[in-house]
């Protein structure tokens, strides 16, 4: 098999990648397979959404060999020689686990929210830019936080009648 540049831009590597992938989607399938079909609102189910991601990675996966097979992604940039930027990858992940972690106790809107945050922090820092102003900064993530989660939340809850975690039993927070 030749190769094209080092060897981060190998044809076979990139197959590896885009059979993971595949990979990947075949097991998400499994889960959603096994996620009960009962069919809600619309003749939607509760599985749908992970069918509905299952093919898109299944797709997204097989382009990716394909696309390898045929001689790979001969235009890739160089890799800059960089370090992963550990720190936010660790500021990622904790608003990642919390979320998990959280959800049920605190509920979606705000463990949503608080995702938002770690996770803003975390890629400023990945950016090299300066994680923000202190609290006016921490205050803005928040807020915007808020603004996505809580609508995602009540389209869910109120309009297709989806049970999220909530923090009250009026299920508007």
């Amino acid at each position: 098999m030749r190769q094209h540049g080092p060897a981060s831009h190998s044809p076979f590597l990139q197959s590896l990648v885009g059979v993971g992938v595949v990979l990947l989607a075949l097991g998400l399938g499994v889960g959603a397979y096994l996620i009960p079909s009962n069919a809600g609102y619309a003749g939607v189910g509760p599985n749908f959404l992970p069918w509905l991601v299952t093919l898109a990675l299944l797709a997204c996966g097989v382009r990716l060999v394909c696309k390898a097979r045929r001689g790979g992604f001969r235009n890739m940039e160089e890799h800059s020689g960089e370090h992963p930027d550990w720190q936010g990858f660790a500021w990622l992940s904790a608003g990642l686990l919390l979320n998990a972690a959280l959800i049920t106790t605190i509920g979606f809107i705000f463990s949503c929210a608080l995702c938002f945050v770690l996770a803003a922090r975390g890629l400023r820092l990945a950016e090299g830019r300066p994680p923000g102003q202190g609290w006016a900064s921490v205050g803005q993530d928040t807020l915007t936080g808020l603004l996505i989660a809580a609508p995602v939340f009540w389209a869910f809850t109120k309009f297709l009648g989806i049970n999220l975690p909530g923090l009250t039993q009026s299920g508007w927070l």
